[in-house]
């Protein structure tokens, strides 16, 4: 469907999600723009098309939950019966991180996103006060596309400090820390392979990597949202959505994690 006016879409349509095809089917009584949706022909849900001006805003009726993306309102649809229960995990590993006085939200920029080094490290603390943030002379070239997402050029880093200028800091204000940050793998990489370049020794870089607690959001955030993929037969992953810069982004991780530690639970204990 490609009429931006929901009111002018069909009585009956299908629409692929995730490669699986859904039936849209209005029902009989009514021209309002709302639809029955149906996966091989069995009811999942309902959904009804809002307008504001904009693109459309699609109301799962029987959460009431708004979803800017149609796909994102069917995938709500699908989620297994255990995500309550799944939800309700994450908020309690977000409330436990949020009393954790040791807790640091971690942010790197980067040259790239193969083998990339740091251009800017930062970290806040669980009331969003920062606690490090430095530009980082990469010595390797910045990638053009890098530069179209965090702006940070050559010319911008030409007299920030090396890594190894920074470790020692980097160090007090890691070490005996829980360190969380959006996509743990790629942030903890790069900091990886900065302390390979300069110690030039695995082991050195894994002592140090060690006397951090690394904490992933990604996945849990995604859990939360409740976004099923029938094609990755897993929680669709979410944009952080952050400016890309280092500081801001490790706040809007705090914000995430706030939102998620506020989920009321539905537990009858």
């Amino acid at each position: 469907m490609t009429i931006t006016d929901p009111a002018q879409w069909e009585d009956l349509f299908t629409r692929t999600v995730d490669e699986q095809p859904v039936q849209f089917v209005r029902p009989a009584d009514t021209d309002r723009p709302v639809w029955a949706v149906y996966e091989a022909a069995v009811y999942v849900g309902s959904v009804a098309a809002e307008t504001d001006g904009g693109r459309p805003l699609w109301r799962v009726q029987d959460s009431r939950e708004a979803h800017r993306d149609l796909d994102d309102a069917i995938r709500s649809l699908r989620r297994p019966s255990s995500w309550t229960r799944e939800r309700e995990q994450v908020a309690a590993w977000a409330r436990r991180l949020l009393a954790d006085e040791t807790l640091l939200a971690i942010d790197v920029e980067t040259t790239g996103l193969e083998n990339a080094y740091a251009v800017q490290i930062a970290a806040v603390d669980r009331a969003g006060t920062v606690v490090f943030n430095e530009y980082v002379q990469p010595n390797a070239p910045v990638e053009p596309a890098a530069v179209a997402v965090h702006g940070i050029t050559l010319d911008r880093l030409a007299q920030a400090p090396a890594f190894a200028e920074l470790l020692p800091c980097l160090t007090d204000v890691f070490h005996g820390r829980v360190a969380v940050a959006y996509k743990m793998d790629f942030d903890r990489g790069v900091i990886e392979r900065e302390l390979h370049r300069h110690h030039g020794d695995a082991a050195a870089a894994d002592e140090w990597l060690g006397r951090v607690r690394w904490e992933d959001a990604m996945v849990p955030y995604a859990v939360w949202r409740g976004l099923w993929s029938v094609k990755r037969g897993a929680y669709r992953n979410q944009p952080l959505g952050g400016p890309h810069d280092a500081v801001a982004d490790a706040r809007l991780l705090i914000a995430k994690f706030e939102q998620m530690a506020a989920t009321p639970s539905t537990s009858p204990w």
